[in-house]
């Protein structure tokens, strides 16, 4: 039985996360109390329809709930359920706007409190389960779909991964660093196509500026070296239990030189029958400024 506990912060995705996952066919059941988690793990286990698949959603709903929860994961594990984590967040700016947005309070809001307060006392509470979390998403420049496909992605498959799968994300710096990487490469070093007027305009998806970035000897010699250090570390990640490696590429923009190389690197990988998922996070970003 594959049973995965669904958490994060209020206003993340965890609603649309279920959806999906409920697609995928998991039994999914939302705000259980932690306390209730064991007895209801057993109930599954053991049940006469066998159930293969379960995911509960959990909140925050106070001090309390992290007590609870901390022992309730103590007791699976006692009970020998193996269970995931998934755990999903996005700066604070972009829950503020959804919470605006949806003109709601916070889970954890009082009387005269501010919702951005809540926001940062919510993020702390949950430091530690964020941790201890299997996968973490950061659905800060997600759209619903992109959430969706992530999920369907990462949790579609019927049989457990025998092999290490690859998240490349490409970013621009002047949008800030992606928060769930596991590795971070600065392409900045690179040519850029930006000061070309007529490559401007294109992305790194355009056979222009793709051929302008490795028309360099030093593009060719990174991105080898890089596969290298990809390639070696591979093996260590999966024998520590690691499922899922995020690789952040950066440039500027988030538009020319990452977006090449995240490319190149992608298909290279493919190729090596690595399981590779790709997304350019900052690619339209400049049309919308």
């Amino acid at each position: 039985m594959r049973f995965l506990i669904v958490t994060g912060l209020s206003g993340a995705g965890k609603t649309q996360a279920m959806r999906a996952l409920e697609d995928l066919g998991y039994f999914c059941v939302d705000n259980l109390p932690p306390v209730l988690m064991p007895k209801f793990a057993e109930l599954v286990a053991h049940a006469e329809n066998k159930i293969e698949k379960v995911a509960l959603v959990v909140d925050v709903r106070g001090q309390k709930f992290f007590q609870d929860l901390d022992w309730a994961l103590g007791e699976l594990t006692k009970l020998g359920i193996k269970y995931e984590i998934l755990f999903l967040e996005a700066r604070d700016e972009v829950l503020l706007k959804r919470f605006k947005a949806n003109r709601r309070g916070h889970p954890l809001g009082v009387r005269g409190s501010q919702i951005l307060d809540n926001i940062k006392k919510e993020r702390k509470f949950l430091e530690n389960l964020r941790a201890r979390a299997d996968k973490v998403i950061d659905t800060s420049d997600l759209q619903p779909a992109d959430l969706r496909n992530e999920i369907l992605n990462y949790y579609g498959e019927e049989q457990k991964r025998s092999k290490i799968s690859i998240n490349i994300v490409t970013f621009g710096y002047k949008y800030g660093l992606p928060l769930d990487a596991d590795l971070i490469m600065d392409v900045r070093f690179l040519p850029n196509p930006f000061y070309v007027k007529e490559l401007r305009p294109l992305s790194g998806s355009d056979k222009p500026v793709y051929d302008y970035v490795f028309n360099y000897e030093v593009t060719k010699k990174f991105t080898e070296k890089f596969l290298d250090l990809i390639e070696f570390l591979m093996p260590f990640y999966q024998k520590e239990g690691k499922s899922n490696l995020v690789i952040a590429i950066g440039c500027t923009g988030g538009r020319h030189r990452s977006v090449a190389i995240a490319n190149f690197l992608a298909r290279t990988l493919e190729e090596k029958n690595y399981e590779v998922y790709l997304r350019h996070r900052d690619l339209e970003k400049h049309r919308e400024e």
